[in-house]
């Protein structure tokens, strides 16, 4: 008997098993975020029937998609069973993909066992028929069917068990493309198993009477969409209310905690420290007792931060945290304020010694070890300590007392603690204020330069000079610059700063020329700040040519120290500013521990000795001789310059004439002079005799 197939059905029965298999990837995803509980098992129990329902009506609309010349019909007791085995399968398959795990044998045999399943829901439906004589079936094709069946199990549930992560990335696209190759799959194995029918000449359907097929697909097809699609939105709002419960309960958790604890380091914030401290008064002046404030800043972050970036910066804070935390006693608070700065809150002290040992205590442990990743950076805190009530009865006063302690405990050479002194407050005022004036120096033309000569060590003629920044304020007074600098380069102010130094030098050197002057070679420092910027040559070539300046005139001086923070940056730098015709020279050099390898790479002009070797040459006797003359020798062998700085004495001068030292600088042959005293200097050195 020769049977046909409606196109539009075939599609529908496609469409059917797709909704099937979506549902099925959704409900897998959503019960396994319910763990075991009752809700579990009612979500088993329904999609398994939601999802059996759907299998199911995919057979009987691809059925209905048959055309036979006889009246077909659907006996009800084996329809009925044949719609169980749908949801027993479906329950299974929905049980299996929502286990923790799934081994490659668990798989395989839930395939083969959920294969049987729909192939059972399938042939159990064709007897639903009751064809007299009965169905024969292809070996072949019947077996094909199986085997299709199977493959197709065990690729669903190994989707299903993939894609029930709802948190990946793209899932629900996933989960419809997925769908709609386990229905290919499910139809694959209908029609398989159809064409493996053969309907003899003459067979009549004896559930004629029965079902009727058509009533049966159409009513079956809508009850089975407004099953399955019911269920999607059943799920989806249930899923989305799960979720947001969660996330608000997990945001509450997380405002709290917020507002309480630092982010990066999880260590007490501003308001928790100020909040302890409060408590604390009221209970020290119940009982008596004293507790003391350790205000600490990190020496070297900033640097850190600009040169290796922030990602490096928050590792290096962690780090200190997690140090800090374990120096405390239990019972004391370690806090993070914002950016490098913590404090420690030490309570019930017996005397302002256990305040002291702490502080020595920190400074020792952040000394050991490597930070961040193993990259040995040693990043000290400098210590400020302020005493309860001996500095202050607020939690204000006591917190600008220790901050105030800090600061002076950096002016006395960092990586220290220093206790709080009724004299500091007046020094952090006076910081204050100092920083106040920079921000309007530049616009009142409160700066200006001094140049100090250099004069060469074989014949005493005049080399060049160094350009040296000061401050004349009109409260202020004029400042020095070690006052001053330090608080520009802490600010960034630095950096503008430096910007106007280099173009001001630059009309100097055009004013000399002007006035019949010969060309003059002026060193400008550069401040470690405008070291990390990254655009510093193109800036400074920029001013420079807008000057009409030559580069040849201009020499950089990068103190040694700084120049080995970064040394493979601070080489693609200086390589930058020589390409462009400027000259480098290395400052202080001795302090700062560089290696031949990167002093050989670093190609400068000149090393200049810091003063500190240059004094060794009267206080030291041979040894500052040896020390002095062995630079000298290494720099020339790389055929670099010499200046000695500092020079104050005739016997220092004598010495580094013996050893040959390229230039001289110093208050002996010449203090620090203002432009025009400098250009008449520069006039009697050139002049005839």
């Amino acid at each position: 008997m020769q049977s046909t197939y409606n196109f539009w059905l075939v599609a529908l029965s496609l469409v059917v098993a797709a909704l099937a298999s979506y549902t099925a990837l959704d409900l897998a995803g959503r019960i396994t975020l319910l763990g075991r509980t009752l809700a579990r098992h009612a979500w088993l129990a329904g999609g398994a029937a939601a999802m059996g329902v759907g299998i199911w009506s995919m057979h009987f609309i691809g059925m209905l998609a048959i055309s036979l010349p006889i009246p077909l019909g659907y006996d009800l007791r084996t329809t009925a069973y044949s719609l169980a085995i749908a949801m027993v399968v479906s329950w299974f398959a929905l049980f299996i993909v929502t286990r923790g795990e799934l081994k490659a044998s668990r798989l395989a045999m839930a395939g083969i066992l959920l294969g049987f399943g729909i192939a059972g829901m399938h042939y159990t439906g064709m007897a639903a028929m009751q064809m007299q004589p009965g169905i024969d079936y292809d070996p072949v094709l019947f077996g094909a069917s199986i085997a299709i069946a199977i493959t197709a199990a065990t690729v669903a549930l190994w989707i299903a068990h993939t894609l029930r992560d709802s948190k990946q990335r793209y899932v629900i696209t996933k989960r419809v493309a997925a769908a709609f190759v386990m229905g290919l799959a499910i139809t694959g194995m209908h029609y398989t198993g159809i064409a493996a029918a053969d309907f003899p000449a003459g067979a009549i359907c004896g559930a004629a009477r029965g079902i009727n097929s058509e009533w049966l697909a159409t009513t079956v097809t809508l009850f089975s969409f407004a099953i399955l699609i019911v269920t999607l939105m059943l799920s989806r709002f249930d899923a989305r209310t799960t979720l947001l419960t969660g996330s608000v309960t997990r945001l509450t958790g997380q405002i709290v905690r917020m507002a309480a604890f630092d982010a990066l380091t999880d260590l007490p914030n501003r308001r928790t420290l100020t909040e302890r401290i409060e408590l604390v008064i009221e209970s020290s002046r119940r009982n008596g007792k004293s507790f003391a404030i350790l205000f600490m800043d990190l020496d070297g972050f900033k640097t850190i931060n600009d040169s290796l970036g922030h990602s490096v910066g928050d590792e290096v804070l962690k780090a200190f945290a997690h140090r800090l935390s374990s120096c405390v006693h239990e019972g004391d608070m370690v806090a993070r304020l914002g950016g490098d700065e913590f404090v420690v809150l030490l309570e019930d002290l017996a005397s302002p010694r256990d305040a002291e040992i702490m502080a020595e205590g920190v400074l020792a442990r952040m000394r050991k070890g490597a930070w961040s990743d193993g990259q040995p950076m040693q990043v000290t805190p400098s210590i400020g300590i302020s005493l309860y009530p001996d500095d202050g009865d607020t939690v204000d006063t006591l917190l600008k007392n220790a901050d105030a302690a800090m600061y002076e405990a950096k002016r006395a050479g960092r990586g220290t603690y220093r206790f709080f002194e009724a004299g500091m407050n007046e020094v952090a005022t006076r910081t204050l204020k100092i920083q106040s004036a920079l921000h309007d120096a530049l616009s009142s033309g409160h700066f200006s330069l001094h140049f100090q000569p250099k004069f060469r060590g074989d014949n005493g003629e005049l080399a060049g000079a160094e350009a040296l920044l000061r401050l004349n304020h009109p409260e202020l007074g004029l400042l020095a610059p070690m006052e001053f600098i330090p608080i520009a380069e802490r600010s960034g102010q630095i950096v503008h700063i430096g910007h106007w130094v280099v173009r001001e030098t630059c009309r100097q050197i055009r004013s000399w020329i002007a006035d019949g002057l010969p060309p003059m070679r002026v060193a400008i420092n550069l401040s470690p700040r405008q070291l990390m910027q990254p655009d510093l040559v193109n800036t400074v070539l920029e001013i420079v040519r807008e000057e009409n300046v030559d580069c040849h005139q201009i020499m950089f001086e990068i103190t040694e120290s700084v120049a080995m923070q970064d040394a493979p940056k601070t080489i693609e730098m200086i390589h930058a500013f020589q390409n462009h015709g400027f000259e480098i020279a290395i400052d202080d050099f001795g302090t700062g521990y560089s290696s031949l390898a990167y002093l050989q790479r670093f190609r400068v002009k000149q090393l200049k000795i810091d003063r500190f070797f240059t004094n060794g040459l009267d206080a030291d006797g041979h040894e500052g001789d040896a020390i002095v003359s062995a630079i000298i020798a290494l720099a020339h062998s790389l055929e670099m310059d010499v200046v000695a700085e500092g020079v104050e004495t005739p016997s220092q001068l004598a010495k580094l004439k013996t050893m040959m030292c390229d230039e001289i600088q110093g208050f002996l042959l010449g203090k620090p002079l203002t432009a025009d005293a400098f250009g008449t200097l520069l006039h009697q050195q050139t002049a005839p005799a």
